[in-house]
C-alpha cells in the first residue's frame, strides 16, 4: 500500500531538517500544498510524544525572525520590507510510542 503525502512529508522530517521547498522536491508535490499538510501532520501530532518544530524563516538582510505565522512562508519582512527572505525549517522531535 503506498503512503500519503502528509505520512511521506511526516517519515521525511522524523529523518532530517528540511524546508517546505525540500519537501515539496523530495515528496513530489507543490511547495504550496506542503504548508497545507505540515499544518495537519503538526494536528496529528498533538497527543503524542512527537512535535513539529520550526526554524522560523528569517530575513537575510536585516536578521528579522519574529514572523507570525512561521508555518508560512512571508513574501517581505515585515521589519525592512526585503523578499531575501529565508523559508522556515521543519523537523519532528521526539519518541513515538
Amino acid at each position: 500500500m503506498e503512503s500519503t503525502t502528509r505520512e511521506r512529508i511526516t517519515a521525511a522530517l522524523r529523518q532530517d531538517a528540511a524546508t517546505a521547498s525540500e519537501l515539496a522536491t523530495r515528496i513530489g508535490t507543490a511547495r504550496s500544498a506542503v504548508y497545507d499538510h505540515l499544518r495537519h501532520v503538526a494536528q496529528s501530532l498533538s497527543g503524542t510524544d512527537e512535535r513539529l518544530l520550526v526554524a522560523p524563516p528569517t530575513c537575510r538582510d536585516c536578521g528579522f525572525d519574529g514572523f507570525d505565522d512561521p508555518v508560512n512562508e512571508p513574501s517581505n519582512c515585515p521589519e525592512c520590507r526585503s523578499e531575501n527572505v529565508d523559508e522556515p525549517a521543519f523537523r519532528i522531535d521526539g519518541r513515538r510510542g
